[in-house]
């Protein structure tokens, strides 16, 4: 079973963005967007050369939409048909092609992609990443990053000695690494991973065995504010699955709900032991704000903040948030 990724996403402008698998004019998939007032605008029509069936959506901080397709393009696979791409369309709908997949590099990009902190994107492939097959069917997948301009740079290629066939979105944690999950190899049942933005890979741990079902990530990585990552597993053959988390010994940090904003508008900042804290900043800009709860404080976005990190003074130290909060001119 394969999960699938095509959750909606609130852009700057608004309005809610998503895909869908097939339909629009060649029945290839389509991009649209949703005003709260309900009204749906076909924003793009996939053609097939141009990529098949997207995946999520991602807004990156040019203010573009990016994303992948799961099949179409211009390179034929082995045994399907074309190879997926990655594609990035504006808020005006003009879609731009960035990278046809050609199996090598690999094939069939299941999950959205994500931006780092360095301004590029990373993703995985589910198939693909050799020439020839390497224990896995048609290939075991591949982590890659691609600039906005399209150049792609091949991180890892998956092979049965660590796991094989990612399907989930990559995360970056606050230690700046990528982290990760995928499906089973010889030994386990589905790995954990972390690979650096220079494709450094580490295992770090194999799922196996629960109760006489193998347990499968089908689903990506979670890191909560306490540092920890959380995670989630299917059973084969009819079992129940679990819920897992993993620490690799990360600290505490703080969300901020939404990430970019205009100066005045009120930001959710989620995080753990916030009770007592004597101060928010958003890159050193003093926001007034109120502690709603242990978990939860509201800001206002101050005037003459500009784009950076949120910072939370509390009486166990400070904290700061995973990405740096954007404002909007």
């Amino acid at each position: 079973m394969v999960p699938v990724h095509r959750a909606l996403i609130q852009g700057t402008d608004g309005n809610f963005w998503g895909t869908t698998y097939d339909g629009g004019s060649d029945n290839a998939g389509t991009v649209f967007k949703l005003n709260p007032a309900g009204t749906l605008t076909t924003v793009h029509s996939f053609q097939g050369a141009d990529g098949s069936m997207p995946n999520a959506l991602i807004q990156a901080t040019d203010g573009n939409f990016y994303g992948t397709t799961h099949w179409g393009g211009t390179t034929e696979c082995v045994y399907w048909a074309y190879c997926g791409t990655v594609f990035k369309i504006t808020p005006g709908g003009a879609l731009t092609t960035l990278y046809s997949f050609d199996f090598t590099h690999g094939a069939e990009p299941y999950a959205p992609l994500i931006e780092a902190n360095n301004g590029k994107f990373y993703g995985t492939t589910f198939y693909g990443g050799e020439d020839s097959f390497c224990g896995c069917v048609e290939g075991c997948g591949t982590v890659f990053q691609i600039t906005a301009d399209g150049v792609l740079t091949t991180l890892y290629r998956f092979g049965s000695a660590h796991a094989s066939n990612p399907t989930a979105p990559l995360i970056q944690a606050t230690d700046g690494n990528l982290y990760g999950t995928a499906l089973a190899n010889e030994d386990c049942s589905g790995d954990i991973f972390e690979i650096t933005r220079s494709g450094t890979f580490t295992e770090l741990y194999c799922l196996g065995e629960v109760n006489s079902e193998w347990l499968e990530p089908g689903a990506g990585l979670f890191q909560s504010t306490n540092g920890i990552f959380y995670g989630t597993t299917y059973a084969e053959f009819g079992g129940d699955g679990s819920i897992y988390s993993e620490s690799v010994g990360l600290g505490p940090f703080v969300i901020d709900v939404p990430s970019a904003g205009k100066a005045g508008q009120r930001v959710i900042i989620l995080g753990t032991n916030l009770t007592g804290t004597t101060s928010v900043t958003f890159k050193g800009k003093g926001a007034k704000f109120k502690v709603v709860s242990g978990t939860e404080i509201t800001a206002s976005v101050p005037t003459g903040a500009t784009t950076g990190t949120v910072q939370v003074v509390t009486p166990g130290g400070t904290l700061n948030s995973n990405v740096p909060f954007r404002v909007l001119p």
